[in-house]
């Protein structure tokens, strides 16, 4: 099978790393790649096409940051919970062998729910708390950019000790490994090189159009944006309170989203420059914990999953590539 892409040209491919594997979106097409505990591959693919494809509106600068984000946590959560069921060797009860299939819609609800939760989660962590622990113990409610400034750190400094925190822990680290792998198979396509496990494996593990690094950027962005916005709010109603700006800045962050995402694509085209390697250097340097050096069992799985995206035949005599993942021997 043939690739569907001319790597002469520049595209954007893209992944994550998931539960024993990895899975790369390339246009059109998302590979989900996962080891078994056997030691077999097992490769889901499906077709995709984006919003921003669908409908060129969200092609738009900042839109289409905004609208890929959602997007993107959407396929992540689904390609996690397909990884989970692999890895924990539950995929044949997923095909039917003595235990009944589960349906679209409840598949779809759990989805849903699943989505629900890991944003207010996270809004309530990263967003909430911070702007609760600034109000209530710095007296710089009206001061817009000694707030945000404090505000931003505060949110900052959650994200690193939390990142520290689950580096910690043996699956994470193993996850952490699926991320570097990832990055290599990526940066072999995108140097035009091999895409086989040696290729990978000479190419660095720390990328600048990074997730991680995007969440960086974004609360960089958030604490500029709404400091020019809590200067518009005082001027306006003559003070502001943590109700205000919950309620004001809630609304804003996928524009906030869209803005880094706009700032992170910009950063990356010019990483080789004095200037965009300055940009770009506090994401890289977040990649040294996100980040670690895979072994050539976990860049098989990285280059499968690209291969397959891109719709080329992966020929290892333990992987399949299916609509509905199976073993295979």
């Amino acid at each position: 099978m043939k690739s569907r892409f001319d790597a002469a040209k520049p595209m954007a491919v893209g992944g994550q790393a998931v539960l024993e594997g990895v899975m790369m979106r390339a246009p059109g097409m998302v590979a989900t790649a996962v080891r078994k505990a056997s030691g077999e591959i097992v490769v889901k693919k499906e077709p995709h096409v984006s919003l921003a494809e669908r409908y060129p509106i969200f092609k738009s600068p900042i839109l289409r940051g905004a609208v890929g984000l959602i997007e993107m946590m959407v396929i992540g959560i689904r390609t996690l919970n397909f990884s989970a069921e692999v890895a924990l060797d539950e995929s044949d009860n997923r095909n039917g062998n003595g235990a009944a299939k589960k349906s679209s819609s409840s598949e779809n609800l759990k989805l849903a729910a699943t989505v629900i939760f890991a944003l207010t989660v996270g809004i309530t962590v990263f967003f909430v708390t911070p702007l609760a622990v600034t109000t209530f113990f710095f007296d710089v409610e009206q001061k817009p950019l000694w707030f945000n400034l404090i505000a931003g750190g505060i949110r900052i400094g959650l994200l690193l000790l939390y990142l520290l925190a689950i580096s910690l822990l043996k699956d994470i680290k193993r996850l952490f490994q699926y991320h570097g792998a990832e990055h290599k198979a990526v940066f072999a396509f995108e140097k035009g090189e091999a895409l086989d496990v040696a290729s990978a494996s000479r190419q660095s593990r720390f990328h600048p159009r990074c997730g991680t690094s995007f969440l960086l950027i974004v609360m960089a962005v958030a604490i500029v944006l709404f400091s020019l916005l809590d200067v518009f709010l005082i001027q306006w109603l003559g003070h502001i309170s943590v109700v205000t700006r919950i309620a004001t800045h809630l609304p804003l962050i996928p524009f906030v989203g869209g803005v880094s995402y706009e700032f992170i694509r910009a950063s990356a085209k010019r990483s080789e420059t004095p200037l965009g390697r300055l940009l770009v250097a506090p994401g890289l340097w977040l990649q040294k914990i996100t980040t670690k050096e895979p072994d050539e069992s976990q860049l098989e799985v990285a280059v499968a999953a690209l291969r397959c995206a891109l719709g080329e035949e992966y020929l290892a005599p333990a992987i399949v590539s299916v609509p509905n993942p199976v073993s295979v021997n």
